[in-house]
């Protein structure tokens, strides 16, 4: 038994020594790894630099559209005011917005002529406004009925979605004014080995239907991109490197594979 063992290490070592076989050695390893080029965030052209600046550049603020939600609290130092302005579920209290079911439903909808309906002042056009021009709007209307009020406006519908090479694939609702790719990303787990970082869909609403933009996060360049905050309704696509079409990773059985090569060559020589 050890002279068959010791003749079969001969072998093998004779098998690692040709050329052909140190190729595909080589070539089976370099293909079951990601090359960190490709997984890396925020890289520099100039590696040397350790110190970078990028303005985060944005669009214009998000402007309402129809069917979104919006909503609209009124502080008021009269009781009854402020009862009658925040009563739209029946108590008036904290209570009616302590989750996404009782926000939306105390909020109010822009429809389809892109009005909200508000109590006193009523109808209000906001399409195409922000929420603060609209809190601006409402304040100013409440003003000629009460003094010293104060308005709070939020955007209800604040959600994105995430699909694709992401570790928690789905729909996140956001609970900030602002929200950047990377955090976007974070809600999601990140994403996994075998995303393709340096071309990653945004799918955004315009006006008659969806521009899609192409996001390089392995790019220092991103910081400064006009898309680097997202706005409500975003669709974040990542797509498989080609690694992952092949099948080629870390969860390909390359130990089999490459067992059964060297068993498979092994009994050629023998028989030779």
């Amino acid at each position: 038994m050890p002279f068959q063992f010791q003749t079969y290490m001969k072998n093998l070592l004779t098998l690692v020594k040709k050329p052909a076989m140190v190729y595909i050695l080589i070539a089976a390893i370099m293909a079951s790894c990601v090359p960190q080029k490709k997984i890396k965030y925020l890289q520099k052209v100039q590696s040397e630099d350790t110190t970078s600046f990028q303005a985060n550049k944005r669009d214009a603020d998000y402007k309402i559209q129809t069917k979104d939600n919006l909503y609209v609290r009124v502080f008021a130092l009269d009781e009854k005011a402020y009862l009658f302005f925040n009563k739209q579920s029946g108590t008036g209290s904290y209570n009616d917005f302590a989750n996404d079911a009782s926000i939306y439903l105390n909020s109010y909808s822009v429809n389809a002529e892109g009005k909200i309906d508000f109590p006193i002042v009523g109808t209000v056009y906001v399409k195409g406004l922000t929420v603060m021009q609209v809190k601006t709007i409402l304040q100013q209307l409440i003003g000629e009925y009460l003094k010293e009020t104060t308005v709070v406006v939020k955007l209800v519908n604040f959600r994105i979605t995430m699909v694709g090479e992401v570790m928690r694939p789905g729909e996140f609702t956001i609970y900030k004014d602002d929200l950047n790719v990377f955090e976007a990303l974070a809600l999601g787990g990140d994403m996994t080995e075998f995303a393709n970082r340096s071309r990653v869909a945004l799918i955004r609403q315009v006006n008659g239907g969806s521009q899609v933009h192409y996001l390089d996060l392995t790019s220092n360049k991103i910081l400064s991109s006009p898309y680097y905050y997202l706005q409500p309704n975003d669709i974040i696509y990542v797509s498989p490197l080609g690694y992952k079409r092949w099948g080629l990773g870390s969860t390909f059985p390359w130990a089999i594979v490459l067992s059964s090569i060297t068993t498979a060559l092994l009994l050629i020589n023998y028989v030779k």
